[in-house]
């Protein structure tokens, strides 16, 4: 070894003397759940003197840096003191940092610098830092499934696309969704979802409705109830494609009239399609995930396939959704069910003339609260045998308002058809006008003069006289 190799490692180790060294370390993070307590550690060794330690949170992707701590050794008096400058002293010390409660928001990276005196001159500072990412998670608050492009009519002719839309908020990161059918896994057809709507074709890959044929409209298939026969046990006229005209069974020999007339006071009808559907249907599935302002991510995943009513209704169909935040997964179900009968309530309940009437739905005649009609069901409003007090043909909605009724509706029937994807239902109900005093007396009030002007002409007449005798 040379004489110039001997000085340069002497200069070396007198200057790593001089100034010293510096490492910082912070231990690596867990996930956390939203609403946890994290405690971040910085470590760092050194054999100089400490001057400070700052904590910052690093945002928008670092160019932002917010000071959370800071600890500055010169206003503290515990801290060690090296009287000897050239003997090397390790000392290893430990910054920590707790979150309280931690948000969504304190999701990111943070940096612990350190600072200590160069041990060469006690003025300049040598600084080191560290870094770790927190990564905070948040379980969804809240799940939802939905029909797509609801209220819809009933078609019995031709095959219909049903798509359960389920909607997970709040997740960060994003959830994991799936849907079963009555308990079981259901396997799916994953397909990317258009940006807009579509009618079950195109490039979507979502099998539209099947070709109608021949044995489609075999009547042998038509389900029969009670409620679609006649008193002679033949099949009544199914009325949903023209609400404006009625079925009624009629004897030889007989017109309908208000005193013979047979329909009752409500009167509730089902019907079901006229077309047969594959018993093993092909689902389709579609994910979308739209982050929010908040940094949680809303989840929307589609599943559509073709309806058939007769094995799809009364169904139970639940949306699952697991995540790392959650100890067991988190679901919501539905039950498809076609619309049993509206439950029809006329107010007020003794309607006069000149009243303003209400007729609302209040529910379903057959089944039980629990069991709501899903998907939603469209209501619609008609005139047995007429037009609605406005002229119109129809009305949609759950309610029917007739403003200032005349007499003459009175006895009249109103049909309202309540219909979903899978089936539709008719119920009738008919309106008693009672006549309304108030307008008879109002009426009546301009001949109540007459009997005053009587009395009065029977009083002047023999003044008349008297004068024209005493005249003469």
């Amino acid at each position: 070894m040379t004489v110039l190799s001997l000085c340069f490692l002497l200069c070396a180790d007198l200057l790593q003397v001089a100034v010293g060294y510096l490492t910082v370390t912070i231990e690596p993070l867990l996930p956390v759940v939203v609403g946890d307590t994290v405690t971040l550690k910085c470590n760092f060794k050194t054999d100089g003197r400490l001057r400070e330690i700052v904590w910052y949170r690093v945002t928008d992707g670092g160019t932002i840096k917010q000071k959370i701590f800071t600890y500055d050794a010169m206003f503290n008096t515990n801290y060690s003191h090296m009287e000897d400058y050239r003997r090397r002293e390790d000392l290893v010390y430990q910054s920590t940092v707790r979150l309280p409660e931690v948000r969504i928001s304190d999701n990111g990276p943070y940096e612990c610098h350190v600072g200590i005196y160069d041990r060469a001159t006690r003025e300049k500072v040598v600084l080191a830092s560290g870094n770790v990412f927190l990564t905070v998670m948040s379980p969804p608050n809240n799940i939802s499934v939905v029909a797509e492009n609801t209220p819809a009519p009933f078609s019995r002719y031709q095959a219909q696309n049903l798509t359960l839309v389920c909607t997970a908020k709040g997740g960060k990161p994003a959830p994991s969704v799936y849907f079963k059918r009555d308990g079981e896994l259901i396997e799916v057809i994953s397909y990317v979802s258009p940006t807009v709507g579509y009618e079950g074709s195109g490039p979507a890959g979502v099998r539209g409705a099947r070709p109608l044929i021949s044995r489609d409209l075999d009547d042998t298939k038509l389900r029969k109830s009670l409620s679609l026969l006649s008193p002679d046990g033949r099949p009544g006229r199914l009325n949903t494609e023209s609400p404006g005209r009625s079925y009624m069974a009629r004897q030889p020999g007989q017109e309908p009239s208000p005193a013979t007339e047979t329909i009752p006071e409500t009167v509730v009808n089902r019907e079901f399609p006229r077309w047969v559907q594959s018993t093993d249907p092909l689902y389709y599935f579609s994910n979308t995930q739209i982050p929010q302002s908040d940094g949680s991510v809303l989840v929307q995943a589609k599943l559509t396939w073709t309806l058939n009513p007769q094995l799809d209704n009364d169904a139970l169909f639940s949306c699952e959704i697991t995540h790392p935040a959650l100890s067991m997964p988190m679901q919501t179900e539905v039950i498809l069910a076609a619309p049993k009968g509206p439950k029809l309530m006329i107010t007020p309940t003794r309607a006069k003339v000149g009243d303003t009437v209400r007729i609302t739905v209040q529910g379903f005649q057959v089944g039980s609260p629990v069991n709501e009609v899903f998907p939603e069901p469209l209501f619609t409003w008609t005139r047995v045998g007429g037009r609605l007090l406005d002229g119109s043909t129809e009305r949609d909605g759950k309610e029917l308002v007739l403003e200032r009724v005349p007499a003459e509706l009175n006895g009249s029937m109103y049909r309202c058809t309540a219909q979903n994807p899978l089936g539709s239902t008719d119920t009738h109900i008919r309106l008693i006008v009672f006549e309304n005093p108030s307008m008879m007396k109002n009426t009546q009030n301009p001949n109540n003069g007459a009997p005053g002007l009587h009395k009065l002409g029977l009083i002047c007449l023999p003044l008349i006289l008297t004068v024209t005798v005493e005249l003469t």
